[in-house]
Protein backbone atom coordinates (compact mmCIF):
# COMPACT_ATOMS: atom_id res chain seq x y z
CA UNK A 1 0.00 0.00 0.00
CA UNK A 2 1.19 3.55 -0.79
CA UNK A 3 0.86 5.46 2.39
CA UNK A 4 1.45 9.58 2.58
CA UNK A 5 2.21 10.99 5.89
CA UNK A 6 0.81 14.14 6.93
CA UNK A 7 2.73 15.69 9.52
CA UNK A 8 3.05 19.58 10.73
CA UNK A 9 6.47 19.26 12.44
CA UNK A 10 10.01 19.79 11.20
CA UNK A 11 11.82 16.88 9.76
CA UNK A 12 14.96 16.90 11.14
CA UNK A 13 13.87 18.77 14.46
CA UNK A 14 15.23 18.09 18.47
CA UNK A 15 10.97 17.41 19.16
CA UNK A 16 10.01 14.15 20.11
CA UNK A 17 6.73 14.36 17.51
CA UNK A 18 9.86 13.94 14.61
CA UNK A 19 11.17 10.72 16.44
CA UNK A 20 8.03 9.60 16.79
CA UNK A 21 6.93 10.35 13.15
CA UNK A 22 10.24 9.21 11.89
CA UNK A 23 9.49 5.73 14.02
CA UNK A 24 6.12 5.32 12.27
CA UNK A 25 7.17 5.67 9.06
CA UNK A 26 10.17 3.06 9.50
CA UNK A 27 7.69 0.66 10.95
CA UNK A 28 5.39 1.25 8.13
CA UNK A 29 7.77 0.51 5.79
CA UNK A 30 9.33 -2.61 7.25
CA UNK A 31 5.40 -3.95 6.83
CA UNK A 32 5.76 -3.90 3.44
CA UNK A 33 4.10 -0.35 2.30
CA UNK A 34 5.48 2.26 0.02
CA UNK A 35 5.56 5.71 2.54
CA UNK A 36 6.38 9.12 1.69
CA UNK A 37 6.08 11.67 4.83
CA UNK A 38 5.76 15.03 4.43
CA UNK A 39 6.77 17.11 6.88
CA UNK A 40 8.19 20.94 7.30
CA UNK A 41 11.88 21.63 6.23
CA UNK A 42 13.98 20.69 9.18
CA UNK A 43 14.88 22.94 12.01
CA UNK A 44 18.24 21.07 13.36
CA UNK A 45 21.42 20.58 10.70
CA UNK A 46 21.40 16.95 9.38
CA UNK A 47 23.49 15.81 6.62
CA UNK A 48 21.37 12.50 6.11
CA UNK A 49 18.28 12.82 8.22
CA UNK A 50 18.02 9.06 8.11
CA UNK A 51 21.48 8.78 9.84
CA UNK A 52 20.36 11.23 12.52
CA UNK A 53 17.09 9.26 13.68
CA UNK A 54 18.86 6.12 12.96
CA UNK A 55 16.00 4.41 10.41
CA UNK A 56 16.30 0.81 8.44
CA UNK A 57 14.64 1.93 5.31
CA UNK A 58 15.43 5.20 3.53
CA UNK A 59 11.86 6.46 2.73
CA UNK A 60 11.00 10.08 0.97
CA UNK A 61 10.71 13.10 3.45
CA UNK A 62 8.98 15.49 1.40
CA UNK A 63 9.43 19.43 2.81
CA UNK A 64 6.89 21.58 2.54
CA UNK A 65 7.25 25.23 4.02
CA UNK A 66 4.80 27.00 5.74
CA UNK A 67 4.27 30.60 4.52
CA UNK A 68 4.11 33.53 6.98
CA UNK A 69 0.42 34.41 6.08
CA UNK A 70 -1.64 34.75 9.86
CA UNK A 71 -4.49 32.62 9.59
CA UNK A 72 -4.03 31.31 6.52
CA UNK A 73 -0.37 29.72 6.12
CA UNK A 74 -1.01 26.15 7.09
CA UNK A 75 -4.36 26.23 4.45
CA UNK A 76 -1.78 27.32 2.11
CA UNK A 77 0.41 24.90 2.88
CA UNK A 78 -2.03 22.25 3.18
CA UNK A 79 -3.08 23.04 -0.17
CA UNK A 80 0.37 22.77 -1.57
CA UNK A 81 0.57 19.45 -0.40
CA UNK A 82 -3.00 18.63 -1.84
CA UNK A 83 -1.33 19.38 -5.16
CA UNK A 84 1.86 17.68 -4.66
CA UNK A 85 -0.13 14.43 -3.90
CA UNK A 86 -2.23 14.79 -7.36
CA UNK A 87 0.80 16.03 -8.99
CA UNK A 88 3.16 12.63 -8.09
CA UNK A 89 0.12 10.18 -7.51
CA UNK A 90 -2.47 9.56 -5.50
CA UNK A 91 -1.41 7.09 -2.00
CA UNK A 92 -3.69 4.41 -1.20
CA UNK A 93 -3.73 5.67 2.28
CA UNK A 94 -3.43 9.29 4.02
CA UNK A 95 -1.89 9.17 7.61
CA UNK A 96 -0.86 11.80 9.74
CA UNK A 97 -0.95 14.32 12.52
CA UNK A 98 -1.76 17.70 10.40
CA UNK A 99 -5.24 18.28 10.33
CA UNK A 100 -5.24 20.75 8.23
CA UNK A 101 -3.75 18.91 5.98
CA UNK A 102 -5.54 16.14 6.11
CA UNK A 103 -8.88 18.09 5.86
CA UNK A 104 -7.30 19.80 2.37
CA UNK A 105 -6.24 16.16 1.12
CA UNK A 106 -9.46 14.05 2.40
CA UNK A 107 -11.09 13.76 -0.99
CA UNK A 108 -8.17 12.06 -2.19
CA UNK A 109 -8.15 9.11 -0.23
CA UNK A 110 -9.22 7.37 2.99
CA UNK A 111 -7.18 8.59 5.49
CA UNK A 112 -6.35 7.94 9.31
CA UNK A 113 -5.56 11.13 11.77
CA UNK A 114 -3.78 10.47 14.64
CA UNK A 115 -3.75 12.92 17.78
CA UNK A 116 -1.30 12.57 20.75
CA UNK A 117 -3.18 15.56 22.80
CA UNK A 118 -7.08 17.28 23.31
CA UNK A 119 -5.88 20.21 21.68
CA UNK A 120 -7.19 23.84 23.64
CA UNK A 121 -6.90 25.65 20.40
CA UNK A 122 -11.09 25.93 19.33
CA UNK A 123 -9.11 27.01 15.55
CA UNK A 124 -8.00 23.19 15.22
CA UNK A 125 -11.30 21.58 17.44
CA UNK A 126 -13.39 23.23 14.52
CA UNK A 127 -10.63 21.37 11.93
CA UNK A 128 -11.16 18.43 13.31
CA UNK A 129 -14.69 18.53 13.63
CA UNK A 130 -14.66 18.99 10.00
CA UNK A 131 -12.49 16.18 9.40
CA UNK A 132 -14.25 13.70 11.64
CA UNK A 133 -17.15 14.24 9.32
CA UNK A 134 -15.08 13.28 6.14
CA UNK A 135 -16.90 10.43 4.42
CA UNK A 136 -13.19 9.06 3.50
CA UNK A 137 -12.26 8.81 7.71
CA UNK A 138 -11.52 4.98 8.40
CA UNK A 139 -9.45 5.03 11.85
CA UNK A 140 -8.67 8.50 14.67
CA UNK A 141 -5.45 6.92 16.74
CA UNK A 142 -5.27 8.23 19.96
CA UNK A 143 -1.47 7.53 21.78
CA UNK A 144 -3.52 6.32 25.37
CA UNK A 145 -6.95 5.31 26.14
CA UNK A 146 -7.44 8.25 28.14
CA UNK A 147 -7.13 10.03 25.54
CA UNK A 148 -9.24 8.28 23.41
CA UNK A 149 -11.83 8.33 26.32
CA UNK A 150 -12.12 12.22 26.17
CA UNK A 151 -11.87 12.34 22.44
CA UNK A 152 -15.07 10.36 22.65
CA UNK A 153 -16.52 12.73 25.34
CA UNK A 154 -15.55 16.50 23.29
CA UNK A 155 -16.73 14.66 19.68
CA UNK A 156 -19.70 12.47 20.27
CA UNK A 157 -19.91 12.30 16.30
CA UNK A 158 -16.76 9.68 16.39
CA UNK A 159 -19.48 7.23 18.44
CA UNK A 160 -22.58 7.65 16.48
CA UNK A 161 -20.31 7.26 13.50
CA UNK A 162 -20.11 3.41 12.58
CA UNK A 163 -17.66 4.10 9.73
CA UNK A 164 -15.00 5.42 12.00
CA UNK A 165 -12.70 3.14 14.77
CA UNK A 166 -11.66 5.23 17.58
CA UNK A 167 -8.08 3.58 18.57
CA UNK A 168 -6.03 3.77 21.37
CA UNK A 169 -2.07 2.82 20.57
CA UNK A 170 0.13 4.00 22.78
CA UNK A 171 3.98 4.86 21.89
CA UNK A 172 6.51 2.20 21.63
CA UNK A 173 10.10 1.36 21.21
CA UNK A 174 11.92 -0.91 19.24
CA UNK A 175 13.89 -4.38 20.17
CA UNK A 176 17.40 -3.53 20.83
CA UNK A 177 20.81 -5.61 21.76
CA UNK A 178 21.84 -5.57 24.77
CA UNK A 179 25.12 -5.77 23.78
CA UNK A 180 26.55 -2.64 22.29
CA UNK A 181 28.93 0.35 23.04
CA UNK A 182 28.37 2.00 26.03
CA UNK A 183 28.74 6.10 26.32
CA UNK A 184 32.06 6.82 28.37
CA UNK A 185 30.12 9.13 31.09
CA UNK A 186 31.74 11.40 33.16
CA UNK A 187 31.51 10.76 36.88
CA UNK A 188 33.11 8.66 39.93
CA UNK A 189 33.61 5.21 38.31
CA UNK A 190 31.92 3.04 41.34
CA UNK A 191 29.00 5.59 41.36
CA UNK A 192 25.75 4.41 40.87
CA UNK A 193 24.30 5.90 37.45
CA UNK A 194 21.13 7.55 37.12
CA UNK A 195 19.95 8.74 33.88
CA UNK A 196 17.06 10.76 32.36
CA UNK A 197 16.75 11.07 28.40
CA UNK A 198 14.44 13.56 27.42
CA UNK A 199 13.15 17.34 27.18
CA UNK A 200 13.55 19.57 29.94
CA UNK A 201 10.02 21.42 29.48
CA UNK A 202 8.12 22.27 32.26
CA UNK A 203 6.72 19.66 34.36
CA UNK A 204 9.22 17.00 33.05
CA UNK A 205 10.03 16.51 36.90
CA UNK A 206 13.55 18.46 36.10
CA UNK A 207 13.34 19.51 39.28
CA UNK A 208 12.40 16.47 41.10
CA UNK A 209 15.96 15.24 39.44
CA UNK A 210 17.77 18.10 41.00
CA UNK A 211 16.18 17.36 44.32
CA UNK A 212 17.21 13.77 44.29
CA UNK A 213 21.04 14.98 43.40
CA UNK A 214 20.84 16.59 46.48
CA UNK A 215 19.47 13.81 48.76
CA UNK A 216 22.03 10.98 46.87
CA UNK A 217 25.48 12.54 47.11
CA UNK A 218 26.62 8.76 46.33
CA UNK A 219 25.07 8.56 43.00
CA UNK A 220 25.70 10.16 39.82
CA UNK A 221 22.65 12.15 37.68
CA UNK A 222 22.94 12.16 34.07
CA UNK A 223 20.75 14.41 31.72
CA UNK A 224 20.46 13.53 28.04
CA UNK A 225 18.25 15.86 25.92
CA UNK A 226 16.85 19.41 26.00
CA UNK A 227 17.35 22.79 24.27
CA UNK A 228 20.25 25.20 24.85
CA UNK A 229 17.76 27.29 26.70
CA UNK A 230 16.20 24.65 28.85
CA UNK A 231 19.92 23.05 29.81
CA UNK A 232 21.14 26.20 30.09
CA UNK A 233 18.06 27.07 32.79
CA UNK A 234 18.81 23.92 34.74
CA UNK A 235 22.26 24.18 34.54
CA UNK A 236 22.04 27.77 36.10
CA UNK A 237 20.13 26.35 39.10
CA UNK A 238 22.19 23.09 40.01
CA UNK A 239 24.46 22.81 42.99
CA UNK A 240 25.84 19.47 42.85
CA UNK A 241 29.06 18.61 40.77
CA UNK A 242 27.71 14.78 40.16
CA UNK A 243 25.05 16.25 37.94
CA UNK A 244 25.87 16.23 34.03
CA UNK A 245 23.74 17.94 31.45
CA UNK A 246 24.93 16.32 28.12
CA UNK A 247 22.26 17.86 25.86
CA UNK A 248 20.65 17.01 22.74
CA UNK A 249 21.99 13.97 21.08
CA UNK A 250 20.85 13.03 17.55
CA UNK A 251 18.83 10.05 17.90
CA UNK A 252 20.83 8.08 16.54
CA UNK A 253 23.16 8.09 19.41
CA UNK A 254 21.17 7.56 22.13
CA UNK A 255 22.09 3.62 22.59
CA UNK A 256 25.24 3.93 24.28
CA UNK A 257 23.80 6.42 27.14
CA UNK A 258 21.05 3.79 27.66
CA UNK A 259 23.33 0.89 28.33
CA UNK A 260 25.18 2.76 30.30
CA UNK A 261 22.59 3.91 33.08
CA UNK A 262 21.82 1.56 36.18
CA UNK A 263 18.43 3.53 36.92
CA UNK A 264 16.14 5.67 34.35
CA UNK A 265 13.97 7.84 35.34
CA UNK A 266 10.70 9.46 34.60
CA UNK A 267 9.14 11.84 36.73
CA UNK A 268 6.80 13.56 35.08
CA UNK A 269 4.26 15.65 36.94
CA UNK A 270 0.72 16.10 37.29
CA UNK A 271 0.97 19.14 35.29
CA UNK A 272 3.42 18.76 31.73
CA UNK A 273 3.75 20.62 28.48
CA UNK A 274 4.75 20.08 24.93
CA UNK A 275 7.16 21.91 23.25
CA UNK A 276 6.40 25.68 23.65
CA UNK A 277 4.00 24.68 26.44
CA UNK A 278 1.37 24.50 23.67
CA UNK A 279 -0.65 22.01 25.49
CA UNK A 280 -1.18 20.31 28.80
CA UNK A 281 -0.58 16.64 27.79
CA UNK A 282 -0.27 15.20 31.71
CA UNK A 283 -3.48 13.15 31.32
CA UNK A 284 -2.61 11.35 28.43
CA UNK A 285 0.76 11.41 27.68
CA UNK A 286 2.50 8.10 26.87
CA UNK A 287 6.26 9.19 26.69
CA UNK A 288 8.79 7.44 24.33
CA UNK A 289 11.36 7.62 26.80
CA UNK A 290 9.21 4.93 28.66
CA UNK A 291 9.67 2.47 25.90
CA UNK A 292 13.05 2.64 25.06
CA UNK A 293 14.42 2.26 28.80
CA UNK A 294 12.25 -1.15 28.92
CA UNK A 295 13.85 -2.08 25.26
CA UNK A 296 16.88 -1.76 27.22
CA UNK A 297 16.02 -3.92 30.16
CA UNK A 298 16.30 -0.70 32.11
CA UNK A 299 15.07 -0.84 36.10
CA UNK A 300 12.47 2.22 35.52
CA UNK A 301 11.04 4.77 38.59
CA UNK A 302 8.21 6.83 37.02
CA UNK A 303 5.44 8.65 38.30
CA UNK A 304 2.41 7.51 39.45
CA UNK A 305 -0.28 8.71 37.51
CA UNK A 306 -3.53 7.53 35.75
CA UNK A 307 -2.25 7.45 32.34
CA UNK A 308 1.28 6.04 32.64
CA UNK A 309 -0.75 2.97 34.49
CA UNK A 310 -1.97 1.94 31.22
CA UNK A 311 1.58 0.28 30.56
CA UNK A 312 2.92 0.48 33.69
CA UNK A 313 2.45 -1.73 36.50
CA UNK A 314 4.29 -0.79 40.00
CA UNK A 315 6.86 -3.93 41.13
CA UNK A 316 6.21 -5.59 38.08
CA UNK A 317 8.16 -3.73 35.48
CA UNK A 318 8.83 -0.42 36.90
CA UNK A 319 8.53 1.43 40.55
CA UNK A 320 5.96 4.19 40.45
CA UNK A 321 6.20 7.26 42.96
CA UNK A 322 4.40 10.19 43.73
CA UNK A 323 5.06 12.62 41.08
CA UNK A 324 6.39 15.72 43.44
CA UNK A 325 7.54 13.48 46.49
CA UNK A 326 11.07 13.92 46.14
CA UNK A 327 11.83 12.07 49.80
CA UNK A 328 9.67 9.10 47.91
CA UNK A 329 11.76 9.21 44.53
CA UNK A 330 14.74 8.92 46.76
CA UNK A 331 13.65 5.62 48.45
CA UNK A 332 12.79 4.06 45.22
CA UNK A 333 16.45 4.79 44.27
CA UNK A 334 17.54 3.24 47.07
CA UNK A 335 15.95 0.39 47.50
CA UNK A 336 17.09 -0.31 43.56
CA UNK A 337 20.71 0.70 44.64
CA UNK A 338 20.83 -1.65 47.29
CA UNK A 339 19.35 -4.64 45.38
CA UNK A 340 20.28 -5.43 42.30
CA UNK A 341 18.00 -8.37 41.98
CA UNK A 342 15.07 -6.58 42.08
CA UNK A 343 16.88 -3.86 39.74
CA UNK A 344 17.30 -6.69 37.24
CA UNK A 345 13.89 -8.36 37.80
CA UNK A 346 12.40 -5.15 36.73
CA UNK A 347 14.30 -4.22 33.82
CA UNK A 348 13.54 -7.81 32.29
CA UNK A 349 9.83 -7.71 32.91
CA UNK A 350 9.86 -4.78 31.32
CA UNK A 351 12.19 -5.48 28.45
CA UNK A 352 9.47 -8.71 27.92
CA UNK A 353 6.29 -6.92 27.74
CA UNK A 354 8.18 -3.84 25.46
CA UNK A 355 9.07 -7.13 23.02
CA UNK A 356 5.69 -8.38 23.02
CA UNK A 357 2.98 -5.48 23.15
CA UNK A 358 5.42 -2.08 22.80
CA UNK A 359 7.08 -2.35 19.56
CA UNK A 360 6.43 0.15 16.36
CA UNK A 361 5.65 -3.11 14.35
CA UNK A 362 3.12 -4.27 16.36
CA UNK A 363 1.59 -0.76 17.04
CA UNK A 364 1.46 -0.41 12.60
CA UNK A 365 -1.03 -3.54 12.32
CA UNK A 366 -2.90 -1.89 15.35
CA UNK A 367 -3.54 1.32 13.53
CA UNK A 368 -3.96 0.73 9.88
CA UNK A 369 -7.09 0.10 8.58
CA UNK A 370 -8.34 -1.97 6.13
CA UNK A 371 -8.36 0.13 2.87
CA UNK A 372 -9.54 -0.57 -0.89
CA UNK A 373 -7.08 -0.72 -3.75
CA UNK A 374 -9.01 1.80 -5.07
CA UNK A 375 -8.16 5.37 -4.56
CA UNK A 376 -10.79 8.30 -3.44
CA UNK A 377 -13.41 10.25 -5.86
CA UNK A 378 -11.25 12.93 -6.72
CA UNK A 379 -7.86 11.24 -6.59
CA UNK A 380 -7.70 11.58 -10.99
Amino acid sequence: MRIAYLHSGSIPSVYANGVHVMRMCDAFTDAGHEVVLHALPGTTPADDIHAYYGTRNRFEVRPHGQPAVPGAGKWIRARQIRADLRRRGVPDLLYGRDPFALLACSGLAPLVYETHLLWPSRTIRAVERSLFRRPNLRRVVCVSQALADDYRAAFPELTALNTVDLVAAHDCADPVPLDGPVAPLPGRERALRIGYVGHLYPGRGTDVILGLAEQLPDADFHLVGGTTADRTHWQSRCRQPHVYFHGHRPPAELAPFYRAFDIVLAPYQRRAYCAGGVGEISRWVSPMKLFEYMAYGKAVIASDLPVLREALTDGVNCLLRPPGSVADWAQAVTQLAEDTALRTALGNEARRQLTERYTWRARVDRVLPAVPAAAGPESR
